[in-house]
């Protein structure tokens, strides 16, 4: 069961691996904690779109289609966005969005799903929201809260039946922090094919991936020195990463699911236009921390489900 703040973000984050486990026969929860009826229309080629509920009725219909296009199922907890506002703004959130709902009452909300859906295997943000965006930061207090307490009999009562999940997973490696470095590479890579060069940049080979190193091998090249220093803030939480889940196989059906939220995306935008054998190569899996577990593993991962069957 993956929890995210808005409809798209299931897209951006682990959306490959949700595809395969439910390709894998896995039964795949979604839950939107928000409406995202304050998200900006990204895509310049939409028109005519304009309030509050209209907007919301344009991003529930993206968002089943993108369920579809992975082969989950999804559930909206139904609350208010709460806005892009970052610095300053942030103090004053709109009136009853999801931000500034006590994170009891939501909690309690999320357990009720928890509790009917029982996973084994919850996924949400980490403490930082990815970004400092209010919903995805309330997203983790949330989840965090709700893995703490669903199988707790004496908690919401009136939420179900208790259920205890296994694992808890953040989300790492967003497509906001890969988006420039394939932006870059696209780039580099179009001028050393046309002009000759280190082919090593210009035809990128996989290398196993490792929390200290969490860039792709071709990214050692000087080149791309400038662009890694820009996304050196982000080194340090990768280096948390636990567990890397194949998933090269399923990114036509991650982009696919990003293409519905028509909305929020630029179709012709570079993260559509980077040939797919060079993003299989690049990212052949995706990025995950195990932050809680009450079953035994072995870290690094390649399976969220290790040590679930073997506890039970």
């Amino acid at each position: 069961m993956a929890v995210h703040a808005h409809p798209d973000d299931e897209s951006r984050k682990g959306a490959a691996t949700l595809a395969r486990y439910a390709a894998e026969g896995h039964d795949v929860l979604v839950v939107t904690a928000t409406n995202g009826e304050r998200g900006e229309i990204l895509n310049p080629a939409m028109t005519g779109v304009g309030g509050d509920t209209t907007i919301v009725e344009l991003r529930r219909a993206e968002m089943a289609l993108a369920a579809q296009h992975l082969g989950v199922e999804h559930r909206w907890l139904g609350y208010p966005d709460s806005g892009m506002e970052l610095g300053a703004a942030r103090s004053n959130p709109p009136e009853g969005c999801f931000a500034t709902v006590p994170v009891s009452d939501s909690t309690e909300r999320l357990v009720e799903v928890i509790r009917e859906f029982r996973p084994h295997v919850v996924l949400t943000y980490d403490e930082f929201g990815g970004y400092p965006h209010l919903d995805h930061m309330r997203c983790n207090e949330v989840t965090v809260a709700a893995y703490e307490t669903s199988g707790d009999p004496s908690a919401y009562p009136n939420a179900g039946t208790a259920w205890t999940v296994s694992k808890l997973y953040y989300f790492h490696e967003p497509v906001r922090v890969t988006l420039p470095v394939l932006e870059i590479a696209d780039r580099v890579g179009r001028h050393l094919r046309r002009f000759g060069g280190d082919r090593r940049v210009a035809e990128p080979q996989p290398r196993p991936p490792s929390p200290e190193r969490p860039w792709p091998r071709q990214f050692d090249h000087p080149i791309f020195a400038p662009t890694l220093r820009a996304l050196g803030r982000w080194t340090p939480r990768a280096r948390r990463v636990t567990t890397y889940v194949t998933c090269a196989d399923y990114l036509e059906q991650r982009d696919e699911a990003l293409r519905a939220h028509a909305s929020q995306v630029d179709p012709n935008g570079i993260f559509f236009t980077v040939p797919m054998q060079w993003r299989r190569k690049l990212w052949p899996a995706e990025k995950f921390e195990l932050a809680r577990s009450r079953v035994a593993t072995s870290i690094p991962e390649t399976d969220m489900f290790a040590g679930i069957a073997e506890a039970r």
